[in-house]
């Protein structure tokens, strides 16, 4: 915020010197009441506590001010709303596309990717893509999707329903896990695989050596992946 002479609103509370009332009600270090005292008694007390003088509630009459290590208290308000963001979950919604006479090898492949998705907490937006004739035959692509939602239903469940948009047919599938949820699961689980790799040292290795005899074995074989985008056409 800007005031009207251009300069800032500062977000910060007064504290010792910058106070300016003659009297404060006193909160001690601990969070016991010491009462109504005249402002330079107050500061007299958090210089023999070598603490600062925190005006905590400016509006109150007198206002109220406490004793305390002001710069410890600023750090620790960081570190907590820093953890605060870290946890904090954003809904994503995913993207699937497919067509309705799909190959059987990428609809396991795409319902792979939508299972990932739900897994994560996220939402997944499924797009039928109509092309052609295929646009008289919206059942093919409703059948589709209820395969789809059957396939999933222990992970996620319809949110909005198939319904026609042009040439494409779509649907919402939801999560039943809740995004904070799933981060945690997910942080638990990347905690215990480091534990068990650090508790067994040599198993990591042997794992490590096994996989590098196996790509020895298979050199020259080609290795097809599946499309990793969310939104790649079937």
């Amino acid at each position: 915020m800007w005031c009207y002479r251009g300069g800032s609103i500062s977000a910060e509370p007064r504290i010792n010197d910058r106070i300016r009332v003659p009297e404060v009600r006193l909160v001690g270090p601990s969070g016991e009441q010491v009462g109504i005292v005249p402002l330079a008694k107050a500061l007299e007390l958090a210089q023999e506590y070598d603490l600062d003088l925190v005006e905590v509630a400016a509006t109150a009459r007198p206002p109220v001010c406490k004793l305390m290590d002001y710069g410890k208290f600023k750090y620790e308000s960081a570190m907590k709303a820093r953890e605060a963001r870290k946890n904090q979950a954003h809904t994503v919604i995913k993207e699937m596309k497919l067509r309705p006479k799909i190959d059987p090898h990428d609809y396991d492949t795409k319902k792979g990717h939508v299972v990932r998705f739900l897994k994560q907490g996220d939402k997944v937006k499924i797009t039928i893509m109509f092309r052609g004739r295929e646009q008289s035959r919206p059942e093919l692509g409703y059948r589709l999707l209820q395969r789809l939602a059957s396939d999933v239903e222990d992970l996620g469940f319809v949110e909005s329903s198939p319904k026609q948009d042009g040439r494409n047919m779509i649907m919402v599938l939801g999560p039943h896990k809740k995004k904070t949820e799933a981060m945690a699961e997910a942080r638990e689980a990347q905690a215990a695989r480091k534990a068990e790799a650090k508790a067994n040292p040599g198993k990591s290795q042997n794992a490590a050596e096994s996989d590098a005899d196996g790509e020895d074995t298979t050199a020259g074989a080609e290795t097809v992946e599946a499309p990793a985008e969310a939104s790649a056409e079937a």
